[in-house]
């Protein structure tokens, strides 16, 4: 394959070419002051060789207004010089905001993890990007856009960085909010110089890549003629305007250029004419490392510290569910500061597992809870673990505790080894039973309940009882057998008569039964396993917080088994 050329021999006429201006005023400045300081010069002589007192007077007055008026042509050459750089040369971007520079990228392919299916894709590029030749076989055009698209911390700009050292090309990189700013025509004044720069490189290395990151700041949909927006509105259109005309104009000669943006948000928030072929044509789309992917960013980031070897990545992979790289980084990251704060020098599992927590649930609370308040937490959370690890059809249990966080006087963490998109009748009562297992817990140990059921937005009846409502009334799951997504008609269409009070009546009572059904149900399974719910507690009272191991020992101590899936990612 044919590497691309770098031609150190231009780059002093690329710089001229760029910086011609600034140089003209250089040496303007230099001339101008050279000029005063031998006018200044010649006047101290003739100064000092004057005879008659008169004659020194009048020459000390010429010498005054002479310098005067040298000193007013200067200023104003100096205003017309730096006004017409403002104007004309990119000076609004240059006094506005930081000149974008040449990143340093050196980020290997190999190091690029979690992500192999946008790695594939990417690695196409930077093979038309080598040899061009490769694409004009068989009439083709190189590629001049690309979009990634993906949730934040998910290796965007990371990829891009090593798509550039792979190809061995310089990077101008630039954040989406550089290009907005107070003046009308900042942003465009902006987009000039950096594609002015970016030909500029193409021409010295053989190409350039331009990465644009958070790039929705400025491809936003350009707004209408109805004045809506004022001067924010025409500076915005005419940023987005000079973007595609900048992205039209790589297609008249071929200099290797290729224009990189990345956002987090969705397509249709994007300006359509950008994402039209010849523009930003190819895209990427970044999701979240699989169970796969993490258990590879786990292993690559723990070898760049001093851990345990004993630590399980697959237990780790699959408790990190929905974590994006960053994520897993920051999690190890601060694993890190936990073992080197208890004055070790290896990070164990405790120490992942208290920075999981941080990051996930956030720093412990300094709540103070009374022995009556942690018992009848270690009842309602034992209540949540033991159905939650007995009859769920896709999660594990990863953790329980008691440990007040973010409000939360305790909770049980269960996740699926893998993400799911669509889930059946068997998902959602287990999801209800799970919450309501908190509720009927306390009743059979106390005779009553706390307000830790219920309360508002996120508690255990709230949730359950927005499950059980979806099921009956948006998919068709209720007792009636009633069909339809009755979820639409809210009170204005009920007030028009659209759904009959006797409709909803019984979708209400399918509601009740869904609810009633799984509270029967969890009584039972608590009943049959009262001791276990009892030392459960009695754990969680010692230990304050149950890891997944020691929630598997407990379970495997009853011989209790799950009823649908295999327990854990080892069984």
């Amino acid at each position: 394959m044919a590497s691309i050329k770098h031609d150190p021999l231009k780059a002093p006429f690329i710089f001229l070419r760029l910086f011609w201006l600034r140089i003209l005023i250089i040496i303007l400045a230099i001339l101008i002051f050279s000029s005063i300081g031998f006018f200044f010069y010649r006047g101290m002589i003739n100064f000092v060789r004057l005879e008659s007192y008169g004659r020194q007077q009048i020459m000390a007055y010429m010498g005054f207004f002479f310098l005067t008026g040298i000193a007013a042509a200067v200023i104003q050459s100096a205003i017309f010089l730096w006004g017409q750089w403002f104007l004309f040369s990119g000076g609004i971007a240059q006094f506005t905001g930081s000149r974008i520079k040449q990143a340093q990228v050196k980020v290997k392919w190999e190091e690029v993890i979690g992500m192999e299916s946008a790695k594939r894709e990417a690695w196409e590029l930077i093979e038309l990007l080598k040899d061009r030749g490769l694409i004009k076989m068989i009439g083709g055009k190189i590629i001049k856009g690309l979009l990634m698209i993906g949730p934040p911390g998910c290796g965007k700009t990371y990829l891009a960085k090593a798509i550039a050292t792979e190809c061995g090309i310089p990077m101008l990189s630039a954040v989406g909010s550089e290009f907005v700013g107070i003046f009308v025509g900042q942003g465009t004044a902006q987009i000039k110089a950096l594609f002015k720069q970016a030909r500029a490189l193409a021409d010295i290395y053989g190409g350039c890549i331009i990465f644009i990151d958070e790039i929705d700041s400025i491809a936003r949909p350009r707004m209408g003629d109805s004045g809506i927006g004022g001067g924010a509105a025409i500076s915005h259109n005419a940023t987005v305007n000079q973007i595609l005309t900048e992205l039209d104009g790589l297609r008249k000669f071929e200099n290797n250029i290729v224009v990189m943006g990345a956002t987090n948000a969705s397509e249709d928030e994007l300006d359509e004419a950008l994402l039209r072929s010849g523009r930003f044509e190819r895209k990427i789309y970044i999701n979240r490392p699989n169970l796969n992917e993490r258990k590879e960013l786990l292993t690559f980031y723990l070898k760049r510290v001093n851990a345990d070897p004993s630590i399980n990545v697959d237990v780790l992979a699959q408790k990190t569910l929905w974590f994006s790289p960053a994520d897993i980084d920051a999690m190890i990251r601060e694993s890190g500061l936990i073992a080197v704060r208890n004055k070790r020098d290896v990070i164990t599992t405790k120490d992942l597992s208290t920075a999981y927590d941080r990051v996930t649930f956030g720093e412990k609370s300094n709540i103070l809870m009374s022995p009556e308040d942690k018992k009848w937490t270690a009842y309602h959370e034992a209540g949540h673990a033991i159905l939650a690890y007995m009859i769920h059809p896709k999660d594990d249990v990863v953790k329980a505790t008691i440990v007040p966080r973010r409000g939360m006087l305790g909770f049980v963490s269960h996740r699926p080894q893998e993400e799911h998109y669509s889930h059946n009748r068997e998902y959602f009562l287990a999801q209800i039973k799970i919450c309501v297992a908190s509720y009927v817990a306390e009743d059979m140990i106390f005779g009553s309940t706390t307000s830790g059921v219920g309360g508002g937005p996120g508690s255990d009846f709230h949730t359950a009882l927005r499950i059980a409502r979806n099921m009956v009334f948006s998919y068709g799951m209720g007792k009636s057998g009633y069909i339809g997504d009755f979820q639409q008609y809210g009170s204005i269409y009920r007030q028009a008569n659209l759904i009959s009070s006797k409709t909803l009546e019984t979708l209400d009572a399918d509601v009740q039964d869904v609810l009633q059904t799984c509270i029967k149900d969890v009584r039972e399974i608590l009943n049959q396993h009262k001791d276990l719910l009892i030392y459960f507690s009695e754990e969680l009272l010692k230990k304050e917080e149950l890891e997944y191991d020691e929630i598997q020992a407990i379970f495997n101590k009853f011989g209790v088994k799950p009823l649908t899936r295999l327990a854990g990612p080892n069984a």
